[in-house]
């Protein structure tokens, strides 16, 4: 099961490179915050259809008030929260700085999933993940300067998704991924639409055009599939080698725009291969060193 985890979640890695791709021209011609709530709501109503249909419902209707409060913790914490700070953040930084932050997650994870999960870390895990952060420092073309105030809230943004992992994971032990992610999307966007609510936002969604609402249903539709092999995938795996093979996204990201524009840089080059040594470490390493160790057994 855990190499059905690894495919899964690598296929959120893949989504996540197209979705960051796309999302670059989406979000130039619709307001992010109501954009992150139409596609929260989007994958909300799907999720709730498929819940329908599956029966998954019993389940809900048989739930302790332990889970109902770790699926609005969920949606609090991931699924509404951090959205609203990081796009405020990105707004008052470069997006160079707010990717690279964000890229760091991996690492509040393997801390959190330490002390509350009791998850061992790899050192071969913990060194791949160093390697693809670098190759991220290259390929997002990430140059330091002074802490802005866009760069904590970016920060608290990545903080609280990293929280959001470990609950997730802990609440994926008992409960079918579906479940987990009908929370954070369901109450993800009931908390966004108080926001909109309280801060007077709601009456922009009145003058959407075609061309705005298409985005939505796009970008939707990506964002169903990260969700869907996300927790599917981290039910299977330690979450510290799950959102570690997230930072797989960049590279994917890189090419694509390569594919676009036909330009790519020695950086970028140079990033990408990091990338794929820090990917070897943390999925291929293992497999070639057995096969390696069988092939001198046999020829002793």
């Amino acid at each position: 099961m855990k190499n059905k985890g690894v495919l899964l979640v690598f296929l959120t890695a893949i989504i996540s490179g197209f979705s960051i791709f796309i999302n670059k021209f989406s979000v130039s011609v619709i307001n992010p915050y109501i954009f992150t709530f139409l596609k929260n709501v989007v994958v909300a109503v799907l999720i709730c259809g498929l819940v329908v249909v599956i029966k998954d419902w019993k389940i809900l209707k048989n739930l302790n008030r332990k889970y109902w409060l770790l699926l609005i913790a969920i949606g609090f914490v991931g699924g509404s929260i951090p959205f609203l700070l990081f796009f405020k953040g990105l707004s008052l930084t470069t997006a160079s700085q707010g990717s690279f932050i964000h890229k760091t997650m991996f690492i509040y994870v393997m801390i959190l999933a330490v002390l509350f999960l009791r998850e061992k870390i790899d050192k071969k895990l913990l060194f791949g993940g160093l390697l693809l952060l670098l190759g991220n420092v290259f390929l997002l073309k990430f140059i330091p300067h002074s802490v802005s105030k866009g760069d904590l809230l970016v920060l608290i943004a990545t903080l609280l998704w990293a929280v959001e992992n470990i609950i997730s994971k802990y609440t994926l032990k008992e409960l079918p991924s579906r479940i987990v992610i009908w929370g954070r999307m369901f109450f993800g966007s009931i908390f966004i639409l108080l926001f909109l609510a309280i801060t007077g936002q709601i009456s922009l969604m009145e003058n959407l055009n075609i061309n705005q609402i298409s985005w939505v249903l796009i970008t939707s539709i990506i964002l169903f599939g990260y969700v869907m092999t996300w927790y599917s995938g981290l039910k299977y795996v330690p979450v510290s080698l799950a959102t570690t093979i997230l930072l797989l996204g960049a590279p994917i990201t890189t090419l694509l725009t390569f594919m676009s524009s036909g330009i790519i840089t020695s950086k970028e080059i140079f990033g990408i291969g990091l990338s794929l040594g820090g990917a070897f470490l943390v999925l291929g390493s293992k497999y070639i060193i057995e096969r390696i160790k069988k092939i001198i057994y046999v020829r002793t």
